[in-house]
């Protein structure tokens, strides 16, 4: 990623563009990144990292209002992960669809079990604010909630049952290809059992209040801010989540590097890279779900954004990301585990709710920003061309408003 970074920086101040800033009270304050987390049915109960790709703290305290909705969809499947070693090992030569295993009880054939459904219309709502400190630090806050719904076409449109396998039925992925016409369209069944025995169950209309998140940013001053318009962030972040399945405590950190370029045109270039590091449930206040065994959470993220200005000096953005984030259970357990379901009656994918936990999630999403001095307006839409459907397609919108001048 990072030499992916210094070639297309490279060619760019090589391409005859001008690496001049635009005048201090310019809109624009490095790459306009909404916030784009998934809403992944194990994600929404963490604090997740937003990657910020600012250059500097805003000039005025700014809030945030976040809403965006995502189709999930994993059909039933039940997972037996034993707990002999010899077994393990002879699973482990085979290909996980052809394994061979038949739980009898815990004493003759050990093992941990899981089980998973999800089909549902996540609905995520944001309340955020940013308050500059000093020329170099920055305190963000942000409140979040999860709705979750059958998501009708008239309230989900684009993220609605019909609309994505009317796109499978006549564009792309043939007819039904995961079983949600199978299952039932409009449907709500989410569902999980982890490998304690807990449950996690939620149902139409069932609204939590997912959290806070507290992030400190940091913006060194930097020769290379001046030379090369390259610009760096840090940012030291702690969440509390408090929907009733994961009452806990999160910490992480993350790093971001842009490369700011003006044009001749007085429009402008900016490519991002960052990643951050996310430790999950560092306190836990209860027995909380087992929503994945891997501590960590890393992700890696990258930006391209081309900004046009008006007359008037508004401006619209047009940016392209592009994120990968690490597995939530640990990978071992991929080369021993045994999946069941129906995979005589769904054409593929039957799998993904339990699969898809063992590999990285990596998402696209296309962001347009709309700014003037008194707000900016984000709508963007993500989709996981790899068809983990966690979610399957994304969409959201963002308003960002200055206040207390």
């Amino acid at each position: 990623m990072a030499r992916l970074f210094y070639v297309l920086t490279l060619f760019l101040s090589m391409s005859g563009l001008s690496g001049q800033q635009k005048d201090s009270l310019s809109l624009k304050n490095g790459v306009d990144n909404p916030n784009i987390l998934s809403t992944h049915h194990f994600g929404i109960f963490s604090s997740r990292i937003h990657q910020n790709f600012k250059i500097a703290p805003p000039k005025t305290t700014t809030i945030r209002v976040n809403a965006s909705s995502g189709n999930n969809f994993h059909p039933f499947v039940e997972a037996y992960l034993p707990k002999n070693p010899e077994v393990r090992r002879r699973l482990s030569q085979v290909i996980w669809h052809d394994r061979s295993f038949n739980f009898i009880d815990q004493q003759t054939t050990p093992a941990d079990y899981m089980n998973i459904v999800i089909d549902a219309v996540i609905k995520e709502f944001r309340l955020g604010i940013n308050i500059p400190l000093d020329k170099h630090h920055e305190l963000g806050i942000s409140l979040r909630s999860y709705l979750i719904t059958k998501g009708k076409p008239f309230f989900s449109f684009f993220t609605s049952d019909e609309t994505i396998e009317w796109f499978h039925s006549h564009i792309s992925g043939g007819e039904d290809p995961y079983g949600r016409r199978y299952y039932g369209l409009n449907q709500v069944n989410f569902k999980y059992t982890d490998r304690n025995g807990r449950t996690l169950e939620l149902h139409d209309n069932d609204f939590f209040l997912a959290g806070i998140e507290f992030s400190h940013y940091f913006y060194p001053s930097l020769k290379i801010n001046s030379t090369k318009n390259i610009f760096i962030s840090l940012g030291h972040h702690l969440g509390i989540n408090t929907s009733p399945f994961n009452r806990s405590i999160d910490v992480g950190v993350s790093a971001s590097a842009i490369k700011k370029l003006t044009l001749k045109s007085n429009n402008e270039f900016n490519v991002g890279v960052g990643m951050n590091l996310l430790r999950k449930n560092i306190i836990n206040f209860d027995d909380v779900m087992d929503l994945g065994n891997n501590k960590f959470l890393a992700t890696i993220e990258s930006h391209i954004e081309f900004t046009k200005y008006t007359e008037k000096g508004n401006y619209h953005a047009f940016g392209v990301n592009y994120q990968i984030q690490s597995r939530y259970n640990k990978q071992k357990e991929a080369d021993y585990y045994k999946l069941l379901g129906k995979w005589e009656e769904i054409n593929g994918g039957w799998q993904h709710g339990i699969s898809t936990l063992y590999r990285a999630q990596s998402n696209w999403s296309f962001i347009y920003v709309y700014g003037r001095p008194t707000f900016k307006l984000s709508l963007f839409f993500k989709e996981d061309f790899l068809v983990n459907n966690a979610p399957d397609l994304q969409t959201g919108i963002s308003l960002s408003i200055p206040v207390f001048k």
